[in-house]
């Protein structure tokens, strides 16, 4: 739950980032469109990752709290990446292929790309996803409308942000889950780990196992 002794993400910050980020990641895409698929995810969610940064740096040393960088013990954070993954899986069974998913795949499953892939899809993009959704967007609603408006909010835009329908029904159940572990922990550790973990080993395995 929320402490309200915890600095927030005031509102200023969400217009900031609102406005930046897509005239740092629409550039940057166009630039990187020529080099691949990995290229532009990079480009993609460094640009995001700047946006961020642009958004809450006025608020200096209190802007990692801010977005919910703050001590939680091990046990959330082991169980919560435990039921992502089986969450996951189970989600998996329904059959949806998102034609994205199926394209970081193929991608991923190249030997010499595989590490890279991993770098991007389960380190930065978890990283910068997290930032925005359960980070800015989750604060900013949190101090303005309480817990579960925040909770709902941002995980039905975490889910939209992945455009494609298919996509979108897929990563519903987890952006739900993670924003339940923000609200219940009142820390962005939680999520983050077990987001990095599940597309880290969505990522191997359908790179090293064929699945």
């Amino acid at each position: 739950m929320i402490d309200q002794h915890n600095p927030k993400i005031p509102g200023w910050s969400v217009a900031i980032c609102i406005v930046v980020l897509p005239l740092l990641v629409m550039p940057a895409v166009w630039l990187a469109r020529g080099d691949g698929m990995l290229a532009i995810i990079a480009a993609f969610f460094l640009a995001a990752l700047l946006a961020v940064i642009i958004a809450v740096a006025p608020l200096g040393r209190q802007a990692g709290p801010a977005l919910g960088f703050r001590p939680v013990g091990g046990r959330p954070i082991v169980l919560g990446t435990i039921a992502t993954i089986v969450l996951s899986v189970a989600v998996s069974q329904v059959g949806l292929d998102p034609q994205g998913m199926k394209q970081a795949v193929e991608t991923a499953r190249d030997p010499g790309l595989l590490a890279m892939s991993l770098l991007l899809l389960a380190g930065l993009a978890p990283l910068v996803e997290e930032l925005l959704f359960r980070g800015i967007l989750y604060g900013w609603l949190a101090w303005r409308w309480g817990g579960v408006v925040a909770w709902i909010a941002s995980s039905l835009a975490f889910a939209a942000a992945h455009v494609e329908l298919a996509h979108i029904l897929l990563v519903l159940p987890l952006g739900l889950w993670f924003g339940w572990l923000r609200r219940r922990t009142d820390s962005l550790w939680p999520s983050l780990v077990a987001h990095a973990a599940n597309n880290g080993f969505a990522i191997a395995a359908a790179a090293l196992l064929g699945i």
